[in-house]
């Protein structure tokens, strides 16, 4: 089984309903992928944190008392000829107390658990191209040599910038698969280390601020800007990646007229 798969099915695992066969597959993937232990462990941890009493959402007083008035003016609209126990109305209030809880935090768990996966694909692409010694599909510092070799591969046109001279000189691109999706890869180097940023369309045009992370020695910023998802990840000091984000959105900025 391999990391792919084994983020496919660790869902199911935590859940019990694999077959012993694809049980036995995924606890000896696990014992041997350290990237993919971590992320089973992560996964387990927010599925108790979610479940948790003190994640649970509670109505104010207030909203609880507009929900059963509004429940009981409409029965007694609808029930002109019969009487409804009143027991029935705090029963409905409940379960409308209930729903707005989960309506609040299900997609905050969706969008933590997306972020989690997506991190983690991208610190894996990073080592696989590593352990690989699969850094290029197109080696080559030259970026009118890298950017038109994604045309025809990709359905968008990765962003290619020249950070030469500033102590971060291309070394070429590739096709990687993130997020579900192909996505362009680039490689940059400083000095022994390598720097990877995948790139890939924003669901939201908005552009987001940088955000970072360390995981496992290596650190991760991600911003979106320009309808573009970035990703940049590497074993470099964090504050030298920053350094080379910051050199990277600069030069991609859009020149003022």
């Amino acid at each position: 089984m391999n990391c792919e798969a084994a983020q496919t099915l660790v869902d199911a695992y935590i859940d019990g309903e694999l077959d012993p066969t694809g049980k036995l597959e995924i606890e000896r993937h696990l014992q041997e992928c350290a990237l993919c232990s971590e992320g089973y462990q992560e996964q387990r941890t927010l599925k108790r944190a979610v479940g948790a009493g003190e994640l649970r959402f509670k109505a104010p007083a207030e909203l609880q008392q507009r929900i059963r008035f509004a429940l009981r003016r409409e029965a007694k609209a609808e029930t002109a000829q019969r009487t409804v126990p009143l027991r029935w109305f705090t029963a409905a209030a409940t379960l409308a107390v209930a729903a707005l809880a989960v309506l609040v935090l299900l997609p905050l768990s969706r969008d933590r658990r997306s972020d989690d996966v997506v991190e983690r694909e991208v610190l894996a692409g990073h080592v696989r191209s590593l352990m690989a010694n699969h850094l290029a599909d197109v080696p080559s510092s030259d970026q009118h040599t890298v950017k038109p070799w994604f045309d025809g591969k990709l359905d968008f046109s990765p962003p290619v910038e020249d950070l030469k001279a500033e102590g971060f000189p291309l070394v070429g691109g590739r096709l990687d698969y993130i997020d579900n999706r192909p996505v362009a890869a680039l490689v940059y180097q400083r000095r022994k280390h390598f720097i990877n940023v995948f790139i890939w369309p924003a669901v939201s045009g908005a552009a987001t601020g940088n955000k970072a992370a360390e995981r496992q020695g290596y650190s991760l910023f991600h911003w979106t800007k320009g309808g573009m998802n970035y990703w940049a990840v590497s074993d470099v000091e964090q504050s030298d990646l920053k350094t080379f984000v910051d050199l990277l959105q600069k030069a991609a900025a859009p020149a003022k007229s």
